[in-house]
């Protein structure tokens, strides 16, 4: 098994360890229960199975029938009250008042599939809407957002959530399912259901898998009506009852029964399946085995209303079979009519008394055989804690991209004039705001505009822009009356499809998305708030990949499944899935600006992974001083000596695991040209050491200095190339292709100092690069992208960028006074590697954080990636090893100092495993792996711009403050 996979193994365990104790028979929760029962009348016990409404949302006003519920729980001791609208601390100075005056403990339930903001709307923000979570493809992050809803709900003295919706939306028209639903398909539907179940349970807060059998195939509200599903049994248990019976063996709580008439289970007219003995006692119990709680469905709904009156509908549900009774009206009725019906026979006695054990042995092992007050300190503030950070990745992770006919629309270029078109927007749009960095006009169209508003619009942007992008912003969520999109809004949005190059984004429930499925090029976002048009932002900026794909189907051209996904692995995930703390990973931002406000480099990328998966990557500051052009996650900087292990070292490894290469025989062994010298027979393994005592710098480029003006000389350099001068050095600037030779004789002529010293030398990785040519025939750059980084989709990993990259993409590095004289950008800084053409052993090599992380992240999953084996796990050990008795390093690959524990100054930091390896670069840049800890630190700055030996990065030991935050972030090491 690849360490890759272990994280989900633990991650699997630990979703279902509180799955199944909520009907625990502990000798102490018998006798707790049995205490309490027999402390109850027949009336009590009765209302035990009640769960009433605490308040209500009048217009803009929340009621609380507080006096009301006092008064229940006075009289009939009633077993539960349900959340809806209201202020967190006002609910939970409610919570504890019921609490202190109840005989038996109340059963605190909300109906909030997406956290306790759905209701507590004042205050508490909401997490996206389970479609919306049906449209990414990591089910950890699923986990996850269950998980942090369950502490919502601790956190504010609720035990159960009537939570997850598992119906599968198979009707686009539904109208009340739909967007809480995660999707048509029954694998993802189950599955995630699934996910955020356990999630919720691992909090201790009991789960409640809702609507059986499935309320996703209906065009009727049942808040209204009572919806018809005609359909067969069959295909009914092949679809709708699928991610129940998932749901149900995987540890469900609770399970909650729709309001349907379903012909198929109940043929009686007018019979809701909520109040059907044969789909609660013979399909839910009998058929398919699951005996933990059964709510019904809110019984003041019209769905059972229309049809049973108070009290009636209450006591059907118990002849039914359920469990207890949500908001069933009047309580002294309803339990005035179940009495009579256990006095008659009608109901058992013995079968009520079960069902109020199964309700009492629930709130034991729920913990409500002491309840505590919930404390309102800080309270709100809490319930937030987690939201904006999950909002934020799943926001990132559902960025759909369905088409992109024009691939040079995105990402955004600077150099293009831009126009936004917020369609149902207005000003003060988060997405128009950002846009304004690459100096987008914006403007705005309404629902209510008509043609005279649109064709003002389109006449101001012929032939004055490149690119438009349009967002569609705050249509309805539900799709009656086409989402209350506009057909003059459509028109508008075709007719600027037509005439300029355009990218639409859809901010929104995606089955709107049926309006513009002839777009050329589009983008589903799923959500309207500036989270989610942010994410869009760094999409269309190049910024983040498209991860997510369709939940539903659209229309013909876009089906369920349907996405444009980058099969490269780089997204970014909650650091929690990977056991780290996202607090503690905000200590990188305080070391960063201090580096930023101090001059130490004017900006950089931090990017930290664990098990295979991104926690952490963001970019800080400028590319230069005068804070002009923003980094982004995107720029790629010169690596300088991360060259020698992300091109040459891996190269030597590929050829020593293919047996072409090995590194105890002699330099002369592959390079025939240097026999007659003293390096002929130096061991390769000692070059990849820096123990076979060569120089370890020569200033090739000051021979082709003129000693008198002290430039550049005519005689080695031209501005343009030719047959002679092609080497390129800098923007027109060519070398004389002759003067190659030249210095590697100077390097064939060099003394050698004492052999099994340790002297870093850069000479030791040019050898080694020309050895790689020799034995692969093809150039170093040639040779590493087509058997690395084009395999890994590393696309900005490169040599010689300014060839192929937009200069915007690349930091500048040093603006260079005595040899190339101007700000070097797109050519490499090392002057050596410069001279040689952009490409040798030792330098050369530009990327940006992702990409790189790429190559990183295989040799830490033993050398597997992408379906792909790069490498054997031993290679990739034995070159990371310790191989020199007077120095720290591996075979090309740094290592920290052997005795670091004990040092002063720890290298590269104090809590690296001797496991670690990687490498450090002089403009900047670090790459550190740890297979202990399955950790992958990268730091990618310019620390040479403007003045080349800034020394101020390394005396305040950025980089190694940084890694060693990372360590302090880990919170858990499966």
């Amino acid at each position: 098994m690849k360490r890759l996979s272990v994280v989900f193994f633990f991650i699997s365990l630990a979703c279902t360890s509180l799955a199944q104790t909520f009907y625990d028979e502990t000798p102490e929760a018998i006798h707790w229960t049995d205490s309490v029962f027999n402390s109850l009348s027949k009336e009590q016990r009765i209302a035990q199975l009640m769960v009433v409404r605490l308040s209500a949302k009048t217009g803009n006003t929340v009621v609380f029938y507080d006096k009301k519920v006092e008064e229940l729980i006075n009289k009939y001791n009633i077993g539960a009250i349900c959340l809806f609208q209201g202020n967190p601390a006002e609910q939970a100075n409610y919570i504890n008042h019921f609490q202190s005056i109840a005989k038996t403990p109340l059963l605190i339930c909300i109906d909030a599939e997406t956290g306790l903001g759905m209701r507590m709307t004042d205050s508490v923000q909401k997490f996206p809407d389970q479609l919306t979570l049906g449209a990414i493809q990591d089910t950890s992050l699923i986990y996850y957002i269950g998980k942090a809803i369950g502490e919502q709900c601790r956190r504010a003295g609720i035990q159960v959530n009537f939570a997850p919706v598992v119906d599968i939306n198979n009707n686009p028209d539904n109208p009340v399912i739909n967007i809480r639903s995660f999707g048509e398909d029954k694998y993802k539907v189950a599955l995630f259901g699934s996910a955020i179940m356990r999630g919720m349970q691992s909090a201790g807060i009991m789960a409640c898998a809702k609507h059986f059998p499935g309320h996703g195939d209906v065009s009727v509200d049942s808040h209204l009506d009572l919806p018809v599903i005609n359909k067969s049994y069959t295909a009914l248990d092949t679809l709708e009852l699928y991610p129940f019976k998932k749901l149900f063996a995987a540890g469900v709580g609770s399970v909650m029964i729709a309001h349907l008439s379903i012909p198929a289970i109940d043929a009686t007219k007018n019979q809701p399946t909520s109040l059907s003995k044969k789909n609660v006692t013979d399909l839910l119990r009998n058929t398919l085995g699951y005996h933990g709680i059964s709510f019904t469905d809110a019984l003041e709904m019209q769905g059972v209303a229309k049809y049973y009156p108070q009290g009636d509908a209450a006591l059907q549900s118990l002849v039914a079979g359920n469990d207890m009774l949500c908001l069933p009206g009047d309580i002294s009725l309803s339990i005035e009519k179940i009495s009579k019906a256990m006095d008659n026979g009608v109901l058992k006695e013995d079968d009520i008394n079960a069902r109020v054990k199964k309700i009492l042995l629930a709130k034991y092992n729920l913990g409500l055989n002491a309840v505590y007050a919930v404390n309102t300190n800080n309270l709100t503030t809490d319930l937030n804690e987690d939201v904006l950070l999950l909002r934020k990745a799943v926001a990132e992770n559902a960025i759909t991209l369905l088409r992109l006919n024009d691939t040079k629309l995105l990402p955004l270029q600077r150099n293009k004039k831009i126009a936004y078109i917020g369609v149902g927007a207005g000003e003060g749009n988060r997405l128009s705001s950002l846009l304004k960095k690459y100096n987008a006009d914006a403007y705005f169209f309404n629902y209510n505009d008509g043609e005279n508003e649109a064709n003002k619009i389109i006449t101001a942007l012929k032939g004055k822009y490149d690119a438009v992008i349009i967002g569609v912003h705050h249509y309805h969520k539900y799709p009656a009356n086409n989402f209350e999109i506009s057909a003059g809004a459509i028109q508008f949005i075709n007719q600027i499809q037509k005439i300029i190059p355009s990218v639409t984004l859809v901010f929104g429930n995606p089955y709107a998305i049926k309006n513009f499925c002839t777009s050329p090029n589009l983008i589903a976002c799923y959500e309207d708030d500036s989270i989610f048009q942010h994410a869009a932002f760094d999409f269309v900026a190049g910024n983040i990949k498209a991860k997510g794909t369709l939940p539903v189907t659209v229309c013909e051209d876009f089906h369920y499944g349907d996405g444009i996904v980058s099969k490269k692995n780089d997204e970014i995930v909650l650091p929690e899935i990977l056991g780290l703390s996202s607090k503690k990973l905000q200590k990188i931002d305080s070391i960063v600006n201090d580096a930023i406000r101090y001059h130490a480099t004017p900006g950089c990328v931090v990017l930290v992974a664990r098990y295979g998966k991104i926690a952490f990557c963001k970019a800080y500051g400028y590319l230069t001083y005068d804070s002009i052009e923003t980094v982004t996650k995107e720029t790629a900087y010169d690596l300088a000596s991360v060259t020698k292990i992300s091109a040459t070292t891996i190269a030597i490894m590929r050829l020593y695991e293919e047996g072409k290469l090995d590194i105890h025989k002699s330099l002369c062994d592959y390079l025939p040209w240097t026999e007659g010298t003293n390096k002929a027979y130096i061991p390769l393994e000692s070059l990849l050491l820096h123990q076979a005592g060569l120089n370890p710098f020569i200033a090739f480029y000051k021979e082709t200095i003129d000693a008198m003006y002290g430039y550049a000389s005519r005689n080695f350099y031209h501005a343009s190339a030719d047959n002679l001068y092609n080497i390129p050095v800098a923007k027109n600037m060519y070398l004389r292709k002759d003067w190659v030779d030249t210095m590697y004789k100077r390097i064939l002529e060099s003394a050698i100092t004492t052999p099994g010293k340790y002297v870093y030398s850069d000479n030791d990785f040019i050898l080694l690069g020309k050895v790689v040519e020799q034995i692969t025939g093809m150039p170093l750059d040639e040779y590493a992208k087509e058997t690395f980084y084009q395999p890994l989709e590393m696309k900005s990993t490169v040599f010689k960028p300014a060839e192929n990259t937009a200069l915007y993409f690349i930091a500048p590095t040093e603006n260079e006074r005595k040899f190339r004289s101007q700000l070097i950008r797109g050519y490499v800084h090392d002057p050596g590697a410069a001279m040689f053409g952009g490409v040798a052993g030792h330098a050369g090599l530009f990327s940006n954080a992702t990409d790189l992380a790429q190559l990183y992240l295989m040799l830490l999953n033993e050398g597997e990636w992408n379906g792909i084996q790069f490498f054997k796990k031993e290679t990739i050990e034995f070159f990371t090893a310790y191989h020199s008795n007077v120095s720290r390093r591996g075979l090309g690959f740094d290592k920290p100092e052997k005795d670091n524990l004990v040092r002063r100054e720890p290298y590269p930091c104090l809590s690296a495993s001797p496991e670690t390896f990687g490498h450090t670069g002089f403009t900047g840049t670090c790459v550190w792996a740890d297979p202990r800890y399955n950790l992958l630190f990268i730091f990618l700055s310019n620390r040479v711009n403007p003045v080349g030996a800034n020394p101020l990065l390394g005396k305040l030991d950025v980089r190694k403050n940084i890694q060693q935050a990372v360590y302090n972030a880990i919170i858990n090491t499966p």
